[in-house]
């Protein structure tokens, strides 16, 4: 295998020994199995992104800081220095939110280092040793898919205690090791103070993984943590070891529907690309 030039620099300077092998590549980032000394970790290799990815992350980046006044005036204004900062930013909010998150006891990979564009972190593994699979490519029992919903629901909370909401969690970035789920991909990781649309993301986060998990055990469809969370959080009574039960009274006198038509529009179109995932799946075996 040729080595990434990202990765060839690291080697350069000794930061990694060997390039194993792919892991895997999405549209904004390669990962690749390295050897750091006696270690077997992992590498996350940064694409640059155009002017399309450049217009849908705006959403996730409002309340984000920003260096400085140059830098935020460039971004609001889309320029070609602008782009380059909001890149930057993007990459960096990654690496951040890993070390935050590791630090507030929430189950991420553990971050080791970021050089020239590339994440070094911790490879999660399954028992026997092998890259740990995806929550939405195993089958569980009802009592181990409770155990993992409970478990991820506490994560989210503590995430939430520090002010920060995944943005795009399901299935597919979430891996189970052999201690349980392993929340990865954070690089659209969200402000719950400063971003208008955080309430709206947290619930969808929640809703993604209940629903996932109520394939297994459907009595999870029943419970409303992501409501429950988000109303603790804003009376400032949510904490790393607050109890939740799932449990949530809405006030019937205000009728939301916008947002009970989203829910439903939201759950239907994750329905539809794990069914599409899954018929994929099906014709590669």
């Amino acid at each position: 295998m040729k080595t990434p030039q990202g990765l060839q620099t690291l080697i350069e300077e000794g930061v990694i020994d060997q390039v194993l092998r792919p892991l895997k590549s999405g549209k904004e980032a390669s990962v690749y199995v390295v050897r750091c000394g006696d270690e077997t970790r992992c590498a996350k290799v940064y694409k640059d992104m155009g002017q399309r990815s450049f217009q849908a992350r705006v959403q996730y980046q409002e309340g984000r800081k920003v260096r400085g006044s140059r830098q935020a005036r460039a971004i609001g204004k889309a320029s070609k220095f602008g782009r380059k900062e909001m890149e930057e930013n993007w990459k960096n909010a990654e690496v951040d939110a890993l070390y935050q998150l590791t630090a507030a006891g929430v189950r991420v990979p553990r971050p080791f280092g970021y050089f020239s564009g590339v994440l070094v972190m911790e490879l999660v593994t399954d028992a026997d040793g092998y890259s740990a699979p995806r929550l939405g490519e195993v089958e569980l029992s009802a009592d181990t898919a409770r155990d993992y919903h409970r478990f991820l629901m506490q994560q989210v909370a503590r995430m939430l205690c520090i002010g920060l909401i995944h943005g795009d969690l399901s299935e597919y970035n979430v891996l189970v090791g052999p201690e349980g789920p392993v929340i990865i991909d954070l690089p659209q990781v969200v402000s719950a103070s400063g971003n208008n649309a955080a309430r709206a993301m947290l619930r969808r986060d929640v809703g993604n993984i209940t629903i996932s998990l109520s394939r297994f055990a459907p009595e999870l469809l029943d419970t409303y943590y992501g409501e429950e969370m988000w109303a603790l959080y804003e009376l400032g009574e949510l904490h790393p070891d607050t109890e939740l039960t799932g449990q949530f009274e809405f006030d019937e006198s205000i009728a939301d529907v916008d947002s009970v038509m989203q829910s439903i529009i939201d759950a239907r179109e994750e329905a539809i690309i794990r069914q599409q995932g899954r018929e994929a799946a099906a014709q590669e075996d």
